[in-house]
């Protein structure tokens, strides 16, 4: 419970102006995605308040959110659970993000004119004088710009629904991914690809390279939370 508690107070930004309660949200979802703490802790809204110095409101505002994206589960009589997410969680999120982002670039590269891949071919260049910066926070919000450009051109409104779901978890699956030089280095070059393959209406190139790019992040990202289950 002590972890639970000191790692959410590490991952909280009380610098940022939102509400607190989405704030606190946010860290202890990150804590729980993460995988910060072992699965089966309990989490006791009072000592949480207690130890945090907040008061029990946005705590329960956070704890049901939590629970609505599966992360915990409230059991009766023994209180709020963590479930976090399992390799196996990862696996199949990777599984269906490949076909839905196939699928998204391919309807995108049918529906973009010339004026679009200008767009997005500068989108790409500014991500990699981000990169050559060390600007990895820059580099993590043009990487999120040029995915949603590519949902936003599909123009499929379900898909991009369902892979904002997705995102919940991506997000911090991408956090890990591109803070690590090697792996950032190796999706810009992916990005490239991904793009130029579009460009040239390149679909088996491009259902490749998709597949290739995130089958490649996956692969970083199980390892990192094995070693994050061992330690």
């Amino acid at each position: 419970m002590n972890d639970f508690i000191r790692e959410t107070s590490n991952n909280l930004d009380l610098s940022d102006n939102r509400p607190l309660k989405e704030l606190l949200y946010e860290a202890m979802r990150k804590t729980i995605i993460l995988g910060e703490v072992a699965t089966g802790v309990r989490i006791n809204e009072k000592e949480v308040s207690r130890q945090m110095n907040i008061s029990r409101t946005p705590i329960r505002y956070a704890l049901k959110q939590l629970e609505n994206d599966d992360l915990v589960d409230h059991v009766q009589g023994k209180g709020v659970i963590i479930k976090g997410i399992s390799i196996k969680d990862a696996h199949e999120i990777y599984a269906i993000r490949i076909a839905l982002d196939t699928l998204a670039e391919i309807t995108a590269m049918n529906n973009m004119s010339e004026a679009d891949f200008d767009a997005m071919n500068q989108l790409l260049v500014e991500t990699e004088q981000a990169n050559e910066l060390d600007d990895v926070d820059m580099v993590m919000e043009k990487i999120a710009e040029f995915n949603n450009m590519l949902y936003n051109e599909a123009n499929m409104p379900r898909l991009k629904s369902i892979i904002y779901k997705l995102r919940e978890y991506l997000i911090y699956f991408r956090d890990i991914a591109i803070r690590a030089r090697v792996r950032r280095d190796k999706a810009l070059l992916e990005h490239r690809i991904i793009y130029s393959s579009m460009r040239l209406k390149d679909k088996d190139a491009l259902e490749r390279i998709t597949r290739q790019h995130l089958e490649a992040s996956q692969v970083f990202i199980i390892k990192e939370m094995e070693k994050r289950k061992n330690n």
